[in-house]
């Protein structure tokens, strides 16, 4: 037995309470230089730094509050358990727990300065957040939806409520998360940086939906810049750059009848609409999204469009640019609404059999300071070279499409519009000048590629790589390439990346077709004749790519004037001439897309700023034209003649095409069972009686649709039932005898 002068000795090789409560103490306080770096908001690693840490003894919990003027840790029930000095009177509060070991709950009590008293989750308490298979998948940048991790994910984590937040910036010396929630103070909340897929994430508990938030990046540079998310899901509204935390709203199912409508074989008629300006509210102002659904949805079912085309929808800072040039390519414009409305908008669409097609823009983006640009001290998403990463008739910056995980920010939010929304797919701005390194570009502001040669192989390789993941999968949803070059298989299916092959497209605007039949018609009907193969040359590529006829908002802005105002002649023949080129384009194979507006034919140019000229329909011709562009869609979607082999040559046969003097087309329509719509277009403004066709089959014959008829503002030279005579004409062993109308198309069929 020891005796009581041994008694209360500390046992050889352990220290003394008091001395160790000291050393632990003294273990909770850091190098200068470290708390120097904390203060500055310059260090690379805070979690290795605040929250818990085990030490000899017990552990030390450090909590970085600038602006907190009292801390104590206290447990789930709200007991203390430590109070937390500030170390040399800095922000850093410091304290330690004898005799304890992680895992700890805890909750930290804070006084700020003021006077207000809150409690709250410390974020450096919790874990690592990206695990797993995911944690690759990003490095590799092969994670087909990135955007199920990156951005601001509002969730729970170990019983507490709050955001996650995730941002891909690899070469960044530090990333916080900054908002009102830590009054945009970077020192507060700095951010793990994942190594493995250089991702910086964090859980801050309490931040909720709504929250406004950015990143601010120390950049490689050196340079601090607040950075709206790439990855956010909902954006404020302009002049406002923040990114606002948004939960990501729940996948749509794959629909078989939405791919049934969006077929090759099925008809298609898109109404291009920009929603600032289709119409707008009593004040001048924007409808909302689900304004826009009461509203522009009846409007285009009224008139037997069977899809919409919206100008691009993801947010953008200045009007001016009607969304081609994003800032915020996941979130759907605060202009007119959240994304819940947006939703809701395409939910309706869908519900009332109507497709939407998104315009998307992965060709270039806007240096603003809260975009992409340089974004984490490092030309992250462009080239660095302004000969491959500045776009001169843009002034904007060109992705870095041979960098992988740019490459799937892009393919990833083709199919995040599509999953998480339900659109029906994508037509792709400016294509062709991502398709050549030398678009737009003078003899040595270009880079060639690998090989010495003008094509963009990696933005080749991208475009066949996004085809693939969205044919693959969303096999109901389609894509359609704005692409005005000669570029082989455009609509073909994507070969494996850079071995040849199509770029996987659906479809492909008919840009030839377009300039070749303005140009055509702009001209005075006399000298036509002298024209005419400009006229028919698109029948003789028509089949190669699967084609979208387009006559879309680019041929009505910048100085173009209207469409009216492009035709010759008079006021009457004005209209006539628009009337002939909408037969003649819903005659002509291929599907069809006609801008907002168009189909009432207003006198001036598209203007973003104000809603379409409505009043118009007031006048008989307007309301006349509107009146044809219904029944033209009608007789599509009633004709399989006129849709089912849309990209075969099979669906198409010349009758008469030589008759320049007379500028006369005539050619049949045919669908898979035989049936068959003759077209019959005359270009010039004299009607011609007695007028004799070839015809493929004996018997009556109806009038499907005439341009010229008085319901359209026409002359009213019509045909009614005309039956055919044993006559041959034109190579055919039968003809029928019409009265041709002038500057006008006319559908036959076979009469029942």
């Amino acid at each position: 037995m020891r005796g009581d002068k041994e008694a209360g000795k500390t046992p050889p090789g352990t220290t003394p309470p008091a001395r160790q409560d000291a050393a632990l103490r003294t273990a909770a306080q850091v190098e200068p230089a470290v708390l120097q770096a904390l203060l500055e908001a310059a260090h690379a690693d805070p979690f290795a730094v605040l929250g818990i840490h085990p030490v000899v003894g017990g552990l030390v919990l450090r909590a970085l509050l600038p602006g907190a003027q009292a801390v104590v840790a206290v447990d789930v029930r709200g007991e203390p358990l430590v109070t937390l000095e500030p170390q040399d009177g800095s922000a850093l509060f410091v304290g330690a727990l004898p005799g304890r070991s992680p895992p700890l709950s805890y909750r930290l009590l804070v006084r700020w300065y003021g006077g207000e008293t809150t409690t709250l989750d410390d974020p450096y308490r919790f874990g690592a957040l990206i695990e797993g298979l995911d944690v690759w998948l990003l490095a590799e940048g092969s994670h087909h939806r990135p955007y199920e991790w990156l951005g601001a994910h509002p969730q729970g984590v170990d019983g507490a409520s709050g955001t996650r937040f995730a941002v891909w910036a690899p070469n960044a010396r530090r990333v916080s998360v900054v908002g009102g929630f830590n009054a945009w103070d970077g020192r507060r909340h700095m951010m793990r940086l994942r190594h493995e897929c250089g991702v910086w994430e964090i859980f801050l508990p309490e931040v909720g939906g709504g929250a406004l938030y950015k990143y601010e990046i120390l950049g490689a540079d050196g340079v601090v810049r607040l950075k709206a998310d790439p990855f956010a899901f909902r954006a404020e509204l302009r002049p406002q750059t923040a990114s606002v935390v948004q939960r990501l709203l729940p996948g749509v199912a794959v629909d078989d009848a939405r791919r049934r409508a969006n077929a090759l074989d099925a008809p298609i008629s898109i109404y291009e609409v920009h929603l600032g300006s289709w119409q707008r509210a009593p004040d001048g102002g924007w409808l909302s999204y689900r304004e826009l659904a009461a509203r522009l949805i009846p409007y285009a079912l009224e008139l037997d469009f069977t899809h919409l085309e919206l100008l691009p929808v993801h947010e953008h800072p200045f009007d001016g640019s009607w969304g081609y040039q994003p800032t915020g390519l996941y979130a759907p414009s605060a202009r007119f609404g959240t994304p819940e409305d947006f939703r809701a908008f395409i939910d309706a669409a869908r519900a009332a059999g109507l497709g939407v097609i998104l315009d998307w823009v992965p060709a270039h983006f806007p240096s603003d300071a809260h975009g992409l640009a340089e974004f984490d001290g490092t030309h992250l998403y462009e080239h660095a070279d302004p000969r491959e990463g500045f776009h001169p008739d843009w002034n904007t910056l060109i992705y870095n499409y041979g960098r992988a995980e740019v490459r799937n920010y892009l393919a990833s939010n083709a199919l995040y519009w599509i999953e998480r929304f339900g659109v029906d797919g994508l037509r792709v701005d400016a294509v062709a000048s991502m398709l050549y390194r030398d678009y737009s570009r003078r003899a040595g502001e270009w880079v060639p590629n690998r090989h010495g040669g003008r094509e963009n192989l990696e933005a080749i390789d991208f475009l066949r790589h996004m085809n693939r993941l969205v044919g693959t999968e969303r096999p109901e949803a389609i894509t359609l390439a704005e692409e005005s070059t000669a570029f082989p298989g455009v609509s073909r299916p994507p070969a494996p990346d850079l071995q040849g092959g199509g770029l996987g497209f659906h479809y492909k605007w008919n840009m030839g077709w377009m300039n070749d039949i303005l140009a055509y018609l702009a001209r005075d009907p006399i000298h036509r004749k002298h024209h005419h193969d400009q006229l028919r040359f698109s029948l003789v590529y028509a089949f190669s790519e699967n084609f979208v006829l387009p006559l879309s908002h680019d041929e009505v802005v910048h100085g173009k004037g209207s469409l009216l105002a492009k035709m010759p002649g008079n006021d009457w023949q004005k209209f006539a001439n628009l009337r002939l080129l909408y037969g003649y384009m819903w005659a002509h194979p291929g599907k069809k897309l006609l801008f907002m507006g168009c189909e009432f034919a207003p006198r001036t140019e598209w203007n973003a700023d104000a809603a379409l000229p409505w009043h118009l329909l007031e006048h008989p011709p307007h309301a006349g034209m509107q009146r044809l562009v219904r029944d033209l869609n009608r007789v599509l979607s009633t004709q399989p003649a006129l849709y089912e082999l849309d990209t075969s040559e099979d669906g198409f046969r010349w009758i008469s095409h030589d008759d320049a003097e007379h500028s006369v087309l005539v050619f049949e329509r045919r669908a898979r069972d035989g049936r068959v719509v003759v077209a019959a277009c005359n270009f010039t403004p004299v009607a011609r009686e007695h007028w004799r066709i070839g015809i493929p089959s004996a018997g009556g014959w109806r009038e499907l649709i005439n341009t010229d008829d008085a319901a359209y503002g026409g002359s009213g030279v019509t045909n009614g039932v005309v039956h055919s005579t044993a006559v041959p004409w034109q190579g055919e062993a039968q003809s029928l005898v019409l009265r041709l109308p002038p500057l006008a198309v006319l559908m036959l069929v076979r009469a029942a």
